[in-house]
C-alpha cells in the first residue's frame, strides 16, 4: 500500500511539472510578462513590444495635458483603480475588470475583439494586437483576483 501511495505521489508530481508551461514561451514579445498588475502595467500598458504593438498609454494617458479615451489613464498610479470593478463607459452593464472572472471582464472582450464590444478592438492604433499568450496572462491575473500586486 505504501509503495502504491508513493508511486501515485511521484506520478502526480510529474504530471504537474509537465503541465507547467514556461510563461516566456507563451508571451512571445514580452518574455518577462507575469500575471501581476505591476508586470502587466510595465510590459503591456506602458510599453510597446517587438511585434510592433504600441503601448496602451500611446492613447490612454493624461501626459501632455491630453484627455484619454473613456477617461482611462493607464500610465498613472491610478491605472489600477480605473480598471478593477469599474463600469465600462461605452458599454452599459459591462465592467472593465471583474476579479476572478476574466470571461465577463470587458477588458478581455476589448483585447480579443469580441462581437458586441463598443468601438474597436484594442489597442486601436497598433499594427499588432496582443498575442494569445499575452491575453492568457492577463486572464490569469484576473482569475487570481486581479490584485494590485
Amino acid at each position: 500500500m505504501r509503495l502504491f501511495a508513493f508511486t501515485a505521489c511521484i506520478a502526480a508530481g510529474l504530471m504537474c511539472v509537465s503541465c507547467d508551461e514556461k510563461l516566456s514561451s507563451l508571451t512571445g514579445p514580452t518574455p518577462d510578462l507575469a500575471p501581476t498588475f505591476t508586470s502587466i502595467q510595465r510590459d503591456i500598458l506602458t510599453a510597446s513590444d517587438s511585434s510592433g504593438r504600441t503601448a496602451c498609454t500611446n492613447c490612454h494617458t493624461t501626459a501632455g495635458g491630453r484627455v484619454p479615451p473613456v477617461g482611462m489613464d493607464l500610465g498613472s498610479a491610478a491605472a489600477y483603480s480605473q480598471l478593477v470593478n469599474v463600469p465600462a463607459r461605452n458599454k452599459a452593464g459591462a465592467v472593465r475588470v471583474i476579479p476572478g472572472d476574466p470571461e465577463n471582464s470587458y477588458l478581455i472582450h476589448k483585447l480579443e475583439g469580441r462581437t458586441g464590444i463598443a468601438g474597436a478592438r484594442m489597442p486601436l492604433n497598433s499594427p499588432a494586437f496582443l498575442t494569445e499568450g499575452q491575453i492568457r496572462v492577463i486572464k490569469r491575473w484576473i482569475e487570481l483576483g486581479a490584485l494590485n500586486n
